[in-house]
């Protein structure tokens, strides 16, 4: 089973990058679960100051830039590579359509790189811009209604087109919140929550895509993730299949 394992956004994690324990701590910890072959993928998000959230309502779109948080609960995400946010917002854009217009809201954010977190040196010359698009949930994506066959058709033509053009890293689409669970940890305590659960007014702040045999291991995994960011709130959503 695949699961989604994301980390909300905290007043640490906002004001700055985590500190070098953190960082130590979640490579090994990471590390160890690819040599396990439980861990797929995952990125981390900057700061909400540098995001934009896209929100259409009835056919019309509204940028928001530093978006805070709301309607925190995800039907899926995008991982693009681009060489501007504009580049982004504009397949963002694509991506609204391609579902079919409607109340859609996307958060648009660059992704954390190595030397960000001070691991290596930033590349010389021009650098891609690594985003996530993240698809909001609403109603139909938690009743667990599939998009039509016309929607898909057009989701998976657009999703070729940015795989030819080199954009598309990664897309994965979630489970409805019932299939998944909650933790909020607290000097070190957890308390759980099954899904379903409320919108979270924390924004995400990064995400892992691990590879366990049930939702019980992947809470277990998760409670060590979150040990190390400390006092967190933590999403585990099965992906589709």
């Amino acid at each position: 089973m695949l699961f989604m394992v994301m980390h909300k956004l905290t007043e640490d994690i906002e004001e700055g990058r985590p500190s070098t324990k953190i960082v130590a701590e979640m490579g090994k910890f990471i590390g160890d679960a690819i040599a396990q072959g439980k861990f797929l993928n995952g990125a981390g998000l900057k700061r909400s100051a540098e995001r934009v959230r896209l929100r259409w309502n009835a056919g019309k779109c509204e940028l928001t830039h530093g978006p805070k948080g709301e309607n925190e609960l995800l039907a899926g995400f995008m991982h693009l590579k681009v060489k501007s946010m504009d580049e982004a917002i504009a397949w963002a854009k694509r991506i609204a359509e391609a579902e079919g217009g409607g109340d859609v809201e996307l958060d648009v954010g660059p992704v954390v790189e190595r030397w960000d977190l001070g691991l290596e040196p930033k590349p010389t010359g021009e650098v891609p811009l690594q985003v996530l698009v993240l698809r909001k949930a609403d109603a139909a994506s938690e009743g667990g209604v599939r998009p039509s066959a016309a929607a898909a058709s057009r989701m998976q033509a657009l999703k070729s087109e940015m795989e030819k053009a080199g954009v598309l890293l990664v897309a994965e689409g979630l489970k409805p919140s019932e299939t998944g669970a909650r933790v909020r940890t607290l000097a070190g305590k957890p308390t759980w929550t099954d899904g379903p659960f409320a919108e979270s007014k924390e924004m995400i702040s990064g995400f892992s895509i691990i590879k366990v045999d049930s939702l019980a291991e992947a809470k277990d995994w998760t409670e060590r993730y979150a040990d190390i960011l400390g006092d967190i709130e933590v999403d585990v959503r099965e992906l589709e299949a």
